[in-house]
């Protein structure tokens, strides 16, 4: 058995810490990627846990709380220490660097300067943007062991060298990730709930299951305090790879066919469909007219809050309806939960899948629960169009010959055809559209037009 080192932290009085702190925080974490209240004032900061993970580095979990909006979704956070959890808000996951004068390379990354309390007069700033700090996070993962609530643990048949180069990933996502030595990347969740992170749980359920389709997880982190959960997952790095979004712009800037790596990626998704069945236990026969219903209660949301979206509803709510009124279709499964271009990377010939959190504004329960298979093709579906619609004029055809070619490649490894199975493909892609809609009016009005686009051809034409 692995000898477990116990890494004891020194003293913080964290409630005074966060006194020096909270201003600063306030004003910083609405302007951050992953920060999900960017349309509402943190009302509330609270410290829920803060341990010194090395000299001049912090490590916090820290509650905000804000008003709910209109169209509220749910919002599920970590308990506060005396177990009651919060009534709205999340949990989020820093690490924070206190120096004295912060480093012109590292100006990205200031937070302020304390005001109040034991940090006055000292700079505080964005730790995972330090290479110094980056390099000693991947230090204490490379031994397992605890420091306070925080808990190192690593797969002991997969020795991590020492000394590799970090480097931040600069790209558009609600966690932060780190890649080291071009040889692993970690990724650190910044929206924490308790449980452990399906981007854990996951990969290592395929690796046993043989499936080589998934990178597997060499060492995680995560705090027992105040509740058990992931906190992130270094995993091995596919540095000649790329993602699936990249490919399809370049064929299409191109004008080339991409129909060919669309089937390969239908195989690919079936494959990691299957290798899900045998790990996870299978979900009940299929509840049409309940997730029928659920569906017509996001596209009653969605509606409030984006008037562009209110004359196609009766079109829309068809889509559900035909859903109700269906055979089952496929047992629900685990799933990927957000599968789209983005997700999937392709090195050689082959086509990986990674990031399994799935979204990460849904509660981890449900994002844990057994789906239909349909909800990550028809996630791949719409990535086609959206693809298609980056350059001008669109080529719909393009997609549409995506669409067919992923569908078919999937059919010829699950032994059952999505397309088939059309009224269950339908309604997933009404409602993945709907989500999207709600997305865009919020974060990227001007991306609006195109699930806009598929809206309407699924309200008026339902194909």
């Amino acid at each position: 058995m692995q000898k477990t080192a116990i890494l004891q932290p020194r003293g913080i009085d964290g409630s005074r810490h966060l006194g020096s702190l909270a201003d600063l925080l306030r004003d910083w974490l609405p302007r951050q990627r992953w920060f999900a209240g960017k349309d509402r004032p943190v009302m509330d900061l609270r410290l829920l846990s803060m341990t010194e993970l090395f000299p001049g580095c912090l490590h916090l979990l820290v509650h905000t709380g804000h008003a709910a909006p209109p169209d509220t979704a749910v919002h599920a956070g970590v308990p506060a220490p005396g177990g009651t959890p919060p009534a709205d808000g999340d949990c989020y996951q820093l690490l924070l660097g206190v120096q004295e004068h912060l480093s012109p390379r590292l100006g990205r990354a200031l937070i302020g300067r304390a005001q109040d309390g034991p940090l006055a007069g000292l700079t505080v700033y964005d730790a995972l943007q330090d290479p110094r700090s980056a390099h000693l996070l991947l230090e204490r993962m490379r031994h397992s062991g605890s420091l306070g609530p925080l808990k190192f643990e690593s797969d002991p048949s997969v020795p991590l060298p020492a000394g590799l180069a970090p480097r931040l990933l600069d790209a558009e996502q609600s966690n932060t990730s780190l890649v080291y030595g071009d040889a692993y990347i970690l990724k650190v969740f910044r929206r924490i709930q308790p449980g452990v992170n399906p981007d854990l749980e996951v990969p290592v359920a395929l690796a046993e299951q043989g499936c080589g389709r998934v990178p597997a997880p060499v060492a995680w982190f995560r705090t027992s305090r105040p509740q058990d959960a992931t906190l992130g997952v270094l995993q091995p790095f596919l540095n000649d790879a790329s993602d699936g979004w990249a490919l399809a712009l370049q064929a299409l800037a191109r004008g080339e066919d991409f129909t060919a790596e669309a089937y390969a990626l239908g195989q690919a998704t079936a494959d990691v469909h299957l290798a899900l069945a045998a790990a996870f236990p299978l979900g009940g026969p299929a509840e049409n007219g309940r997730t029928a219903a659920a569906m017509s209660d996001r596209l009653d949301a969605a509606a409030q809050h984006v008037t562009a979206l209110r004359p196609f509803v009766p079109g829309l709510r068809a889509a559900f309806e035909a859903l109700a009124a269906c055979d089952p279709g496929p047992p629900a499964q685990r799933i990927h939960g957000d599968l789209h271009l983005g997700q999937v990377l392709r090195a050689g010939r082959e086509w990986f899948v990674i990031d399994f959190e799935g979204e990460p504004s849904r509660p981890l329960s449900e994002r844990r629960s057994a789906h239909s298979p349909v909800r990550d093709i028809a996630g791949m579906l719409r990535s086609f169009d959206y693809a298609a619609r980056q350059r001008r004029p669109w080529r719909p055809q393009w997609a549409s010959r995506c669409r067919e070619a992923y569908c078919a490649g999937y059919a010829g490894r699950a032994g059952w055809d999505p397309r088939k199975k059309h009224a269950l493909l339908r309604a997933y892609e009404t409602d993945r559209a709907v989500y999207e809609v709600l997305y865009e009016a919020r974060h990227r009005p001007a991306w609006l037009p195109v699930p806009m686009a598929a809206i309407e051809r699924l309200a008026v034409r339902g194909d």
